[in-house]
């Protein structure tokens, strides 16, 4: 990037700055590196030499590219190419020290990805979904050994979890039951023949999900690390497919926990997130008790123990921009050139709400309130906003606006009965916890009640539209990324896996309870729509499609309302600093012009 820092203001040198994530190290050359940065200003795959310090760029495209996996040697690189954002693709191969690109199976059309776990031995074990096809799984052998071979297929969502140390079991996760929240598992033997099944669900009775975390690292060892909601949250146990037997670990912390191997399968790095933040334990098994990985208070949004024992972690808070650390004491892996601006910390908001108390990280300005507050509404719906650094936020609080960051029914990391209540009555249970914390924030003097905008993208570019229709009076703004905002059109142009999600959240198909679908859809309400909307949308979006967004947009101009809608070349969002910027600029001015304000350059 070749912006003089000096000349830019705050929040724009927080997008500029070179971020990198947590560098992935091949399981038997810990030497050799692959992690994703901005450093040219598109985000890009790179490889990182450990032992001489080299690094290069691996991808260069237009629109960037972010899924890579190393092989177990650290020879090849394989990325995930699809078409300017759209998902839709195949898996490509490079070798780790540079040279030709080559299709990793040549013999698999593109499709949507749907899990990758690659062998020892050169195979690799691929997941794909199609819109014609559900989900399809193959055994892909070593170059030049032969061709694919499709070991599992069913129209439901289903995805590769993990291939064992010596490549004799496979660990799937499925959802045949047709419960796409909740995984069942199955381990399958090259062929596709079943070894073992793992099913909480009992058939999709029962809303308790699995997730695969990885086998054992170990030559010989079947044992399996898996997520479970037994106790109404995610932690992990031991289930060892071969002996049948499970392990539980006496790991009772509060909140979600998840866990990964050590690399000689000694012991697990626990994760730990609860009320928008996350620590790390080392547990051995057999022991009473895990022992805690110091980090600081913050977020922790990977981690990874090395070879010698110790554990690398990307952290940050709301404050402090990403570092990757290690518990040596040592900053791992340090881009070159300006570093990110701080922000401000968040305070914790809680708030009593019609499912129970609602928790809402803040942050404001400096002097009194109330604020022009934004109610930045995060995507998923099943994710979470946490005390982690955010450069959409800190602009709006650059530019003298509260943040609010609402944590509604259908987030994690606060127990399985809070993410699974959003059923049925999609989008209107979020938006009664929202309006909770809305009423809470006018109430304490924080926010002003004529100046509150609603806002997020994806799935929260979908709850700002919707509550827009719905709280006609409660919000004086709207800006929507990347939205849903017809629903009927958007799952019968989505991808496959998302249908099988909606399908999950809404008890069925448009035909089957269109009543459902019409009371959650955006579409429904616009004409109720008093405030401006601004809409942003990728033309390629597979999660999002265009077409549903131009019909709302269609609905908004045939009534003269006052709306702006910006499309770009790319797909659920991109990956291209400079548009993320004038995305982010687009939304401020909309903003400033609504509502009154500073200039946006200047801020």
């Amino acid at each position: 990037m070749t912006t003089d820092a000096a000349d830019l203001p705050d929040w724009e040198m927080r997008f500029r700055a070179p971020r990198v994530s947590l560098p992935d190290w091949a399981e038997d050359a810990p030497d050799r590196a692959l992690f994703v940065s901005n450093a040219t200003g598109t985000y890009e795959l790179y490889a990182w030499d450990r032992s001489n310090g080299r690094q290069r760029q691996v991808t260069d495209r237009p629109n960037g590219t972010t899924d890579g996996v190393l092989t177990p040697d650290g020879e090849a690189i394989w990325w995930f190419s699809d078409t300017d954002g759209d998902e839709f693709g195949v898996w490509m191969r490079q070798p780790f020290g540079g040279g030709e690109d080559e299709p990793a199976a040549p013999g698999l059309a593109p499709s949507y990805p749907a899990g990758l776990a690659i062998g020892r031995d050169g195979s690799a074990v691929i997941g794909r979904s199609t819109d014609e096809d559900g989900t399809t799984i193959h055994l892909v052998p070593a170059p030049g050994s032969g061709e694919a071979v499709e070991i599992y297929r069913h129209r439901e969502s289903a995805g590769v979890g993990d291939l064992s140390h010596d490549g004799s079991l496979i660990a799937l996760e499925h959802t045949e039951h047709g419960d796409a929240m909740h995984s069942a598992l199955r381990v399958v033997r090259p062929d596709g023949s079943t070894l073992a099944e793992l099913d909480d669900t009992e058939g999709g009775t029962k809303e308790l999900g699995l997730a695969v975390l990885g086998f054992a690292p170990v030559a010989g060892d079947p044992r399996l690390l898996v997520g479970h909601q037994r106790r109404g949250r995610w932690e992990p146990m031991i289930w060892d497919p071969v002996a049948g037997t499970e392990t539980a670990l006496p790991v009772d912390l509060p909140g979600d926990v998840g866990a990964e191997w050590y690399p000689d399968g000694s012991a697990l790095l626990i994760e730990h997130s609860f009320e928008a933040r996350s620590e790390l334990w080392r547990y051995e098994p057999g022991a009473a008790e895990p022992v805690r990985v110091e980090t600081p208070a913050g977020t922790v949004s990977g981690a990874t123990a090395r070879p010698d024992g110790t554990v690398e972690y990307l952290w940050s808070s709301a404050a402090q921009p990403p570092v990757v650390r290690s518990t040596s004491g040592a900053v791992v892996l340090d881009p070159p050139g300006a570093k990110a601006p701080a922000s401000v910390a968040v305070e914790d908001a809680w708030v009593e709400g019609p499912g129970g108390r609602i928790h809402a990280l803040v942050q404001k300005p400096a002097g009194d309130g109330p604020f022009p507050t934004v109610f930045e509404i995060h995507g998923g719906p099943t994710w979470h906003d946490s005390d982690a650094f955010a450069s959409g936020p800190a602009a709006w609080v650059d530019h003298g606006f509260a943040v609010v960051r609402v944590n509604y029914r259908g987030s994690t990391g606060y127990g399985r009965a809070w993410t699974d209540a959003l059923k049925h009555r999609v989008g209107l249970i979020e938006l009664e916890d929202i309006a909770a914390v809305r009423d809470w924030s006018v109430k304490s003097g924080l926010a002003d009640p004529q100046r509150l905008v609603l806002a997020g993208g994806s799935w929260g570019g979908y709850l700002t539209l919707l509550g827009l229709g719905t709280q006609p009076d409660a919000w004086a703004l709207g800006l929507a990324a990347v939205p849903v905002a017809d629903y009927v059109t958007a799952y019968h142009d989505e991808m496959e896996a998302l249908k099988a999600m909606d399908r999950t959240l809404l008890g069925g198909t448009p035909e089957e309870v269109p009543e459902r679908f019409e009371a959650s859809s955006p579409l429904s309400y616009v004409d109720a729509v008093r405030a401006p909307v601004y809409i942003s949308a990728g033309v390629n979006d597979p999660r999002c499609p265009i077409r549903q967004v131009e019909n709302y947009v269609d609905r908004l101009a045939a009534r003269g309302a006052v709306h702006e809608v910006y499309r770009y070349d790319a797909g659920h969002g991109s990956l291209v600093v400079e548009e993320r910027i004038k995305q982010v600029r687009l939304e401020l001015e909309f903003a400033l012009k609504h509502l009154g304000g500073g200039d946006v350059l200047g801020a």
